[in-house]
């Protein structure tokens, strides 16, 4: 980290991060990637994400249509980005760093129904910008932030990103030194031509003038670097240098990306636009960690076994974006290259005579978080190949709600054993509701009622979660409704199906897993969320170690 900063006494710089006509080019990763360098620099960084949604939070929209949902220690259900900046950052992001058009607007109306205003009449513009700019001053001052990168969702152009843009310009307006924007924008390269094309970043420089917006920095995503005669066009046409337009490449992993950007003095620009005299590290420890992930070489095939994968012909990564990151974190720093396979439990429900083929030849089978009843036979047929076939398994939330589901009905004798979630008749509710969840769903509270956020739990001394903690407390991020029914507790662990974590008052099931086997374990929590590129969560370390040992005696 280079020395402390010398010229930000009470200064509260902005980076703004916008997109071109194009979503979906990685502003969040470049986002990410600008605040990771700029910590290095000696800077306290921060990150923040606007959403263009009337939703109020992220935790009311299906995966498939937005994505993972990432929740904050503080329990807010936000977009996925607010992880990209979590992991790359190697810091926690509070709720306040998050907003969208539902949560502005809300705002508003609720400050105008009090009195708020004073009687004046509230319009779009300016209380929606100026909404906007108090939220942003608000994270800057609670992060106690230097700088504060504010991603701006969607694209140039779209309705809904107008005001948003407006509150840009106003910060840009009443302090222009301490205000920067960065666009990032595609470059195609189509088959037919074989040339970069520039006319898409042009026009979305143009949309961005219109808003009163100017670039100082292009972010120029393509399938290929940049070249000199392009920067120096793009240059020429927005009035930048053309160290100005920086290249971004596809790369191998996302983690590549800082050491790209480290490699056109980033930060350094940066640095220079805001007049900050600081000095960077020669060397970025990204270009380190990129290395040792060019270097993993033994292959470990892990199963994820889930239901959101699919939209049309595509398959949709980022829906378990934190659960692929965290396998990937836990399979580089064992030195090995993980390879993911997607496993829809629908298809295994509607094939149960083809389970044992489907998953034959996996390392390691994990079942991520979810809702709801689609697909969760097939989920329960992989726990129970797990579980026989002393396959390693990582459940997480649903992944353990349906390991103690597998236990009750093919160990214990209990058929009809489910969770009240899919099943209220059942005679065996191994898995009910929490008594504070049933007054949130009787009266249609289904936006952020959640058990949500930073929660304890308490390791059992001899177990497997234990030795792999290494503690007996931990905290764990969590996002559920239902929980381990208590009443069945002792007829499971005398089958073998221990409660190695509890909450402090041991009301709560946070991890079970089964004896005598060489690695079974589900946790009612999300440990995904706390996984870092270089310090991944011990869980998922314990999960691969497994994979690795069983693939190494096959």
């Amino acid at each position: 980290m280079g020395k402390s900063i010398k010229n930000s006494k009470n200064r509260r710089m902005t980076i703004f991060v916008v997109g071109g006509v194009m979503s979906g080019v990685g502003k969040g990763v470049v986002t990410a990637s600008i605040g990771t360098l700029l910590k290095e620099c000696g800077l306290k960084v921060t990150a923040m994400k606007i959403d263009p949604y009337i939703n109020v939070d992220a935790g009311t929209m299906n995966p498939i249509e937005h994505g993972e949902v990432f929740v904050t220690k503080d329990g807010l259900e936000t977009d996925q980005d607010i992880g990209n900046y979590e992991r790359f950052l190697d810091q926690d992001i509070p709720r306040v760093n998050y907003m969208t058009t539902g949560m502005v607007y809300q705002s508003v109306i609720e400050r105008e129904r009090s009195l708020g205003y004073g009687g004046k009449t509230v319009e779009a513009v300016p209380h929606i910008p100026l909404e906007v700019i108090q939220r942003i001053k608000t994270a800057q001052k609670v992060n106690q932030a230097d700088i504060t990168i504010v991603e701006i969702g969607g694209t140039l152009g779209e309705y809904q990103n107008v005001l948003f843009l407006e509150a840009a310009r106003m910060m840009k307006r009443d302090a222009p030194a301490d205000v920067l924007t960065v666009l990032v924008s595609y470059m195609p390269v189509p088959a037919t031509l074989g040339e970069m094309k520039t006319k898409p970043t042009q026009y979305a420089i143009k949309l961005m003038n219109e808003t009163g917006l100017f670039p100082d920095l292009i972010v120029a995503r393509s399938t290929h670097a940049i070249d000199d005669v392009r920067k120096e066009k793009l240059g020429r046409n927005c009035g930048l240098a053309q160290q100005d337009v920086i290249a971004a490449p596809d790369v191998a992993s996302i983690y590549d990306v800082p050491a790209a950007f480290k490699k056109q003095k980033v930060a350094e620009n940066i640095l220079a636009k805001l007049g900050l005299r600081q000095t960077c590290p020669l060397n970025s420890r990204w270009s380190a960690f990129s290395k040792k992930i060019s270097q993993s070489g033994k292959s470990v095939k892990i199963g994820v076994i889930g239901k959101y994968f699919s939209t049309g012909d595509f398959v949709l990564g980022d829906v378990y974006l934190c659960v692929l990151e965290a396998i990937k974190h836990a399979s580089w720093q064992l030195g090995a290259k993980p390879e993911l396979v997607w496993i829809n439990s629908e298809d295994l429900e509607k094939h149960p005579k083809e389970v044992n083929k489907t998953l034959k030849g996996l390392d390691g089978i994990l079942i991520p978080g979810g809702f709801g009843n689609r697909g969760v036979e097939g989920k329960l047929l992989a726990v129970r190949y797990a579980r026989e076939k002393k396959v390693p398994y990582l459940g997480l939330c649903y992944g353990m709600q349906m390991a103690v589901i597998e236990a009750a009905r093919n160990v214990l004798g209990y058929k009809d054993a489910n969770t009240t979630e899919i099943n209220p008749q059942t005679k065996n509710p191994v898995i009910h509701l929490m008594n504070e969840q049933e007054e949130r769903l009787k009266n249609a509270r289904y936006g952020g009622s959640m058990r949500l956020g930073d929660y304890p739990c308490v390791l059992t001394k001899g177990s497997l979660a234990r030795n792999l903690y290494g503690h007996e407390f931990v905290v764990e991020r969590h996002r559920h409704r239902y929980e381990y029914n208590l009443q069945y507790r002792a007829e499971l662990e005398k089958a073998g199906l221990i409660c190695s974590g509890t909450s402090p008052d041991d009301n709560l099931m946070e991890i079970v897993e089964w004896k005598n086997h060489p690695f079974f374990i589900a946790s009612q929590f999300h440990p995904e969320f706390l996984s870092r590129p270089m310090n991944p969560h011990p869980l998922f370390l314990g999960f691969i170690k497994a994979a690795l040992s069983i693939k190494k005696r096959a």
